[in-house]
């Protein structure tokens, strides 16, 4: 735990949501104070109502500072820092309710005689003293969660030492419920931290804590049973070394990046352990630290580029941007080095790297004749050679992605068809030492291929989160290969113990839980990518000129800031979840090509590019956008639900039809409720805001309600056979008088008599983020 020293002021930087969610009820009275100050009041009314609110905010500040008193008074390393804030704070309090108070004047009528400057001073030092609270108070739950963390690795370090089995399984018991805390505190904090990179190496950290808490119990079991057994021991060791790597993550996280006194905090395990394996720990969480990723290489070079319409290519941008586009292709070597990479694409990726250099070179001749003509603006030359260089570095990015798209679509088809690691294990299982030899040779190249396109995914991946998840699993993948094949070892010298068949199996699970992470990695980055071309079909494309949907009245349309999009994230990554799982069953059926899978991913997409509005990406770029595209979603929900009706026509009875008709029969309360939501009118930002809000809760609420009626209706076509084409056909035949039934039921008028109540159990109400 880092200590707050008194000549080492704590950082105002503000790192996790529940400060900032704290810190904005009282920015909001802060500002109405601030505000009422620009102009003279005349109303008795309200300036009596600016007491209040002053008289209401140094009263929830007193209160606020005497529980960081408490906070103080039992924990010595933060006291005079946390007194010192409190005090501050308290004082300031006090100034903003004098500043709000009135006092009557020469005619007898009460008057504010505070200025705004006072004001602004005043509010200025409440906010950071009630930071500085905030923030020395977030150091106790730092602290906390290290200090278990410590428990935690000392009980580890326990049972790597313990002398026999009995004693293992003492320390054991205790290391479990050890791990059930730290589960608890690294839950909260990842859920906590704003910072999208912090927040994906907890998870990772997390997860490698878990999947290795069964690999410690057997590989220790098997260590006891053969002590002798050099194959065991390194089984062992390598789980606890991924361990002792995963606390030092969270260590890392905790403090946010410092990795100078990593291992300090630990005497008891880093006595008990050589500098070597030290190093190499640290060694590897700076690699979860450092993104080496070409995507963000290019990122980085296109930015430079940009910049130089300002700078027009003087020499020290001109050796910014030559490094830049070094690193560039240095980083491609891990695609032409690649043995899995096909001739055609090694061949494209190196023209191309010739290309942009050339490019490149030619925008430096400009820069240098602009140098020469001492010209001070931009010419038509610099901008077409520009765009020249952003065109090749385009091209380059959309290749690699490609070739790494490629690479693991292929190795997916070698996770169905490769049976090496059955042969693997028959041969261990037998005892067969030959054999077991030969089909280790062709496992560690079947594993290096997975490792290499693993590592081509990380290359190319555009989000942080999937860049740390990418590079993790790279790195497990090098370490359980080996573990793979000494678990094997084991059970081929000791082919009768059952101790070693069962580490055998875990660590088998191990490698295929890894294998699918793979297969997670590539089709989240394959699904953007698709995404980002499909942008432009009809399903994704904003609607043209014309009458659409069902709003009355043309809103302004507005940009959401990054706080707002913080507020409602919560609910964008649920709706993103459950597109996921739209496109997962509908991905079984791509073959057919039937009207139920188009809507389902038409309705998909829609969702997805709602997602990313939530996170300020994407073509929807204003809350009218959104809200179109709302009215669009509710359209083609209508349209499935006719579609999926005449389907359950032809399903026999039973329980599967019953439960289709219940889902299906949710659908028309859903898309009634969002069209009312949408054509709700706002006046004013905060109302749009919460507009917004409702508009992605309510879509949310369909879309779960469609993922299940897709579901279970794939299920149904499958279970009964039933032809969906033919089912196209009767749709086109069906009676007009149930069509027009169906027309009214979606676009009659909305009433608040036909609409649910937000106590229905549609889960209105609005997340905690």
């Amino acid at each position: 735990m880092a200590v707050v020293a008194k000549q080492e002021p704590i950082s105002l930087e503000i790192r996790t949501k529940s400060v900032e969610k704290t810190l904005v009820p009282l920015v909001s009275q802060i500002t109405t104070l601030v505000n009422a100050k620009e102009k003279p009041i005349k109303s008795e009314k309200t300036l009596r109502a600016i007491v209040h609110v002053g008289q209401a905010v140094n009263f929830a500040v007193q209160k606020f500072v005497s529980v960081g008193e408490a906070i103080a008074d039992d924990n010595c390393e933060i006291k005079s820092d946390m007194y010192e804030a409190c005090k501050d704070a308290r004082t300031a309090g006090r100034i903003i309710e004098q500043l709000c108070d009135v006092q009557p004047d020469e005619c007898g009528q009460l008057r504010s005689y505070a200025d705004k400057n006072n004001m602004v001073r005043a509010a200025r030092t409440l906010l950071s003293s009630v930071t500085r609270v905030l923030l020395l108070a977030d150091t106790v739950v730092v602290k906390q969660l290290i200090a278990t963390k410590d428990r935690v690795s000392i009980s580890l370090s326990r049972l790597e030492h313990a002398p026999n089995f009995t004693e293992f399984v003492k320390a054991f018991s205790q290391f479990g419920s050890e791990m059930v805390e730290l589960a608890h505190l690294t839950g909260d904090r990842q859920n906590d931290l704003k910072d999208e990179q912090r927040r994906s190496q907890m998870a990772v950290a997390r997860q490698i804590l878990e999947r290795s808490t069964m690999l410690l119990l057997t590989s220790s079991k098997v260590c006891f049973r053969h002590p002798e057994c050099a194959s065991s021991r390194d089984n062992r060791d390598a789980v606890f070394q991924q361990m002792r790597q995963a606390m030092e993550l969270i260590n890392f996280v905790a403090k946010d990046g410092m990795i100078s006194d990593a291992c300090a905090d630990i005497p008891t395990v880093q006595n008990n352990r050589s500098p070597h394996n030290v190093m190499s720990i640290m060694l590897c969480t700076e690699e979860l630290e450092q993104s080496n990723s070409l995507y963000n290489a290019i990122k980085h070079f296109e930015d430079i580029v940009e910049i130089t319409r300002m700078t027009l290519v003087g020499p020290p941008y001109r050796e910014r941007l030559k490094n830049a586009l070094d690193a560039i292709i240095e980083r491609t070597q891990d695609f032409t080095d690649s043995a899995y990479t096909s001739h055609a694409h090694r061949e494209k990726i190196l023209l191309l790297c010739d290309r942009a250099r050339l490019e490149l070179n030619q925008l430096f001749r400009i820069g240098v004749t602009l140098d020469q003509s001492e010209c001070t603006s931009p010419t038509e030359d610099l901008e077409a050679a520009i765009l020249q260089v952003l065109r090749a570095t385009k091209d380059l990015k959309q290749e690699l992605q490609d070739t790494a798209l490629d690479q693991a679509h292929e190795l997916i088809k070698l996770f169905e068809e490769n049976d090496v690691l059955n042969y693997l294990k028959t041969a261990a299982l037998a005892g067969d030492q030959d054999r077991l030899e030969e089909f280790s040779e062709k496992f560690t190249e079947y594993a290096e291929h997975v490792q290499d396109a693993c590592k081509l995914l990380q290359h190319i991946a555009s989000t942080e989160c999937t860049q740390v998840t990418s590079k993790n699993t790279e790195s497990s993948l090098k370490v359980f290969a080996a573990q793979v094949l000494n678990s094997c070892r084991t059970v081929a010298v000791h082919p009768m113990c059952e101790i070693s068949k069962e580490n055998l199996e875990v660590f088998i699970e191990m490698w295929n839980l890894l294998c699918q992470d793979v297969i997670s990695i590539y089709k989240e980055i394959s699904e953007l990518c698709r995404r980002d071309i499909q942008y432009k079909t009809v399903y994704m494309s904003l609607p043209r000129p014309g009458k659409h949907g069902t709003t009355s009245k043309q809103l302004k349309p507005l940009k959401l800031d990054v706080e707002e999009q913080a507020k409602i994230a919560k609910l964008g990554l649920e709706m993103k979840l459950l597109t996921s799982e739209i496109d997962a069953e509908t991905e079984r059926w791509s073959s057919t090509e039937n009207d139920l899978c188009k809507r389902a991913r038409s309705m998909s997409q829609m969702a997805f590019s709602m997602y990313q509005f939530t996170r300020g990406e994407g073509d929807l770029k204003t809350t009218q956008d959104l809200f179109t595209q709302a009215e669009f979603f509710a359209e083609e929900a209508n349209k499935l639900y006719k579609l999926v009706r005449q389907f359950s026509y032809l399903v026999p009875g039973g329980q599967h039809k019953n439960e289709l008709l219940e889902y299906l029969d949710k659908v028309p309360t859903f898309v009634q409720q969002l069209q009312f939501t949408v054509k709700n009118p706002t006046v004013g930002k905060a109302a749009t805001f919460t507009k917004v809000d409702n508009v992605i809760q309510e879509t949310k609420n369909l879309m779960n309600v469609i993922s299940k009626v897709v579901t279970t209706c794939l299920f149904c076509a499958t279970k009964y056979n039933i032809d969906f084409h033919s089912l196209t056909s009767q749709t086109q035949t069906a009676s007009p008088y149930q069509n027009d039934l169906e027309d009214y039921v979606f676009d009659r008028s909305t009433s608040s008599s036909n609409l649910p109540s937000k106590d229905s159990g549609q889960n209105s109400s609005k997340p905690n983020i």
